[in-house]
């Protein structure tokens, strides 16, 4: 591995874990908000979100230990695979981001094209490639 690749991907990596721990933050500090996020024919919508929050936590801190990265960022690849369709119901429902009180149909929209790119991301940092954290 080059020099250059040896710095962006530690950098890479710890960048995803901060962001899908505050994920998992917003899970709790916003439950309603995505709860709303789940289609209705969905039991126990908030309890869900509850769950999810944790899963991104516990998914969040395997990522940062070599010897379960490569398969959390495999679980997390499927998590995120999963989750999709609430993020499609909500750009169809026109249903604003947790936290939010209106929403933006264009940005609705967007967030979709990031899902592949997060799914990106997170095989590319977490595949083990030497027997150390980098």
């Amino acid at each position: 591995m080059n020099k250059r690749k040896r710095i962006l991907k530690p950098f890479g990596l710890i960048l995803f874990v901060l962001f899908f721990f505050l994920a998992g933050v917003f899970h709790f500090i916003h439950a309603r908000g995505f709860a709303q996020m789940i289609p209705p024919f969905i039991p126990m919508r908030e309890e869900m979100v509850y769950i999810t929050g944790m899963v991104e936590f516990v998914l969040a801190i395997l990522l940062l230990l070599p010897k379960t990265r490569e398969k959390a960022g495999i679980f997390t690849a499927i998590y995120l695979v999963l989750i999709f369709p609430a993020n499609i119901y909500a750009a169809i429902k026109g249903i604003p981001a947790p936290g939010s009180e209106e929403a933006n149909q264009v940005l609705l929209w967007v967030r979709l094209l990031f899902q592949p790119l997060l799914i990106w991301w997170v095989l590319a940092v977490s595949k083990v490639e030497e027997k150390r954290f980098y």
